[in-house]
């Protein structure tokens, strides 16, 4: 049987005293988390555990006793023994370490009933078995080489206590599942045990003892700082968000047209979706579990970079009057896109690319488009004189961080769109509906039909002169196919080349909204806080010591870190699939790109 031992690094050269710790349920395995030095008195010590372990929550208890011999101190180790008496447990380590060797020696004590005092767990073994029967030599030997052995496994106890051990495991586990494994075990056993960290060297207590904080106590001021000035600006938020919420519920909002665009506009989404964020930061009630507090802080380090990054774009749009030039430049390009369309219905109104297209449906089409841009560069000219403004009083919204801005964006090429998105409207509800009279109208001549409330198609009988008016309307609406085509397709590509922009637009707000910046700059800084596992390599194999081991932390991947933290954002991914989107495209439905309130993905 293998007995280990997790000691910390910051005790091997701590001075003689008692290991405080715990044993591991289950495994037989010990955890020390600290060394209490002579001298003390045993109900001090009793005491400072017991109110230890009603801090943590922790089953402390004293393992044993821990020897570095010293000048002055020869018989600090048998003194250290018989306190076994005092702090009754089944087990007892007599851990000490020899001048001039780098490992330790470690003697294990068991309680024994009958005597009612502590001895080798060996000759404990070979009394019990003499008592029992008499056995042969051989057999006694074998029995003293399956003597216990113990192994030292060294770890360092700040990265320990401050390391979480993934996959993370948040909730009550159901004590039909499998136990927590001896190494999640003893990270939450050093997690949990910090209270026993805060007694250092300049507290007035009768207790001396080594750990990680022995030293003084780690902590920060502007850590601290903070900590006193979020309490007040929590209450003040609290309290904003309150008044915005008390508006946002007002009746007049929830009218169907306000409502239908607030769920349409990307920048009603993004106000609604920071809503959400800064409620959660808000409140007052601190983050249960790893899982929770992670979300929280990728959230406000998430807010806060996009602040700074709309604050950079305030400062160079209101800088050597930027402004001014985007507004100059915005009706011209609006003019040339609209010279450009006129182009193209031109060449699409003659022969394009050689193609004999029904002249009668070519020139009326072609005219009804031309109108509506005639219409657009109209509205165009009419508001050029408030652009300026528009634009001098948009980008104030960058203020609330680069996202607001982006959302503006996108709806402002939604609206400067408008008519090449009525042109795919028109076109694709058109062609949709010859795609659909030339499908039924082939059923008709297979002698079937399309059965709506079975949602099948069925056998069906039909006179001559439901053939006959069949026939005509399937050659019309052949004929007159290629046209609407070539129109539907001009225009689908148009839109793309919109929803594509638009698309790349919303990958970006959706990357600022949900990229866990927190998480990954922890993995990069401190990679130990985000542990995957450990790794051990031989720290010391002396003969006549036991064995040392080095525990050392496996950081998480980045990638796996990107994909546990990432915060649930309204996607503007499409939830169809290529082939559906495609099938889409191919029967004219039309296709939406905008990102619904509902939809919340990982």
């Amino acid at each position: 049987m293998v007995l280990k031992i997790f000691f910390p690094q910051c005790c091997n050269r701590a001075d003689s005293g008692l290991l405080v710790g715990q044993w591991i349920p289950g495994h037989g395995s010990a955890v020390v988390l600290a060394v209490i030095h002579y001298p003390f008195i045993p109900g001090q010590v009793k005491r400072y555990i017991q109110q230890m372990q009603d801090q943590s929550g922790v089953e402390l208890s004293v393992l044993g006793s821990w020897s570095l011999p010293k000048e002055g101190q020869e018989g600090m180790e048998s003194f250290l023994r018989d306190l076994s008496t005092i702090f009754p447990q089944d087990r007892w380590l007599q851990i000490s370490r020899q001048i001039g060797k780098m490992g330790f020696t470690c003697e294990v004590l068991t309680w024994d009933q009958n005597l009612k005092a502590f001895q080798p767990e060996a000759k404990k073994k070979k009394d019990n078995e003499d008592t029992e029967s008499d056995v042969d030599a051989e057999h006694e030997e074998k029995e003293e080489e399956v003597e216990e052995k113990v192994i030292f496994i060294h770890y360092e106890q700040r990265k320990v206590m401050l390391s979480q051990l993934h996959p993370v495991e948040n909730g009550v586990p159901s004590p039909k599942t499998d136990a927590p494994s001896e190494l999640r075990q003893m990270f939450q056993t050093v997690a949990h045990s910090q209270p026993l960290f805060f007694l250092d060297k300049y507290d007035d207590g009768p207790l001396r003892s080594t750990h990680w904080q022995s030293e003084g106590r780690e902590a920060s001021i502007i850590v601290e700082l903070l900590k006193q000035a979020s309490v007040p600006l929590c209450l003040l938020i609290t309290w904003l968000l309150s008044i915005w919420t008390w508006i946002c519920n007002m009746r007049i909002f929830s009218l169907y047209p306000l409502r239908f665009l607030s769920s349409k506009l990307s920048t009603c989404v993004q106000l609604n979706y920071r809503t959400e964020h800064m409620t959660t930061l808000s409140s007052p009630t601190p983050a249960i579990g790893h899982t929770e507090f992670m979300r929280k802080a990728n959230m406000l380090v998430s807010f806060l970079v996009d602040v700074a990054l709309g604050m950079l774009l305030i400062s160079w749009l209101y800088r050597d009057n930027h402004i001014t030039m985007l507004a100059n430049t915005l009706v011209p390009a609006a003019d040339h896109v609209a010279k450009e369309l006129n182009e193209l219905l031109q060449w699409l109104m003659g022969a394009p690319a050689g193609l004999k297209m029904n002249r009668a449906l070519d020139q009326v089409l072609g005219r009804f488009f031309l109108y509506h841009i005639h219409l657009w560069i109209s509205y165009i000219h009419l508001m050029s004189p408030f652009i300026e403004g528009i634009l001098w009083y948009g980008g104030l919204s960058a203020c609330f961080g680069l996202t607001f801005a982006l959302s503006l964006l996108s709806d402002m090429v939604a609206l400067l769109t408008f008519h090449i998105y009525c042109f795919y409207v028109y076109g694709a509800r058109l062609y949709c509906l010859k795609i659909y009279g030339l499908s039924s109208l082939w059923r008709l001549f297979r002698g079937k039909k399309w059965n709506v409330l079975r949602q099948r198609v069925d056998s069906c009988s039909y006179d001559l002169d439901q053939l006959f008016i069949g026939t005509l309307l399937f050659t019309i609406l052949l004929f007159l196919l290629p046209t609407t085509a070539l129109y539907y397709l001009v225009f689908t590509l148009l839109r793309l080349v919109v929803v594509f922009v638009q698309g790349i637009i919303h990958l970006s707000v959706d990357f600022i909204n949900s990229f866990p910046l927190f998480a990954v700059g922890l993995r990069i800084c401190r990679p130990y806080r985000l542990a995957e596992g450990v790794k051990f390599r031989v720290l010391c194999d002396e003969p006549g010591t036991a064995l040392h081991l080095l525990m050392e932390i496996n950081p998480l991947k980045c990638g796996t870190v990107v994909q546990t933290y990432r915060s649930p954002t309204y996607s503007c991914y499409p939830k169809d699939s290529w082939a559906a989107l495609v099938k889409k495209l191919f029967v004219g439905e039309l296709i939406y790109p905008w990102r619904h309130k509902s939809t919340k993905t990982d």
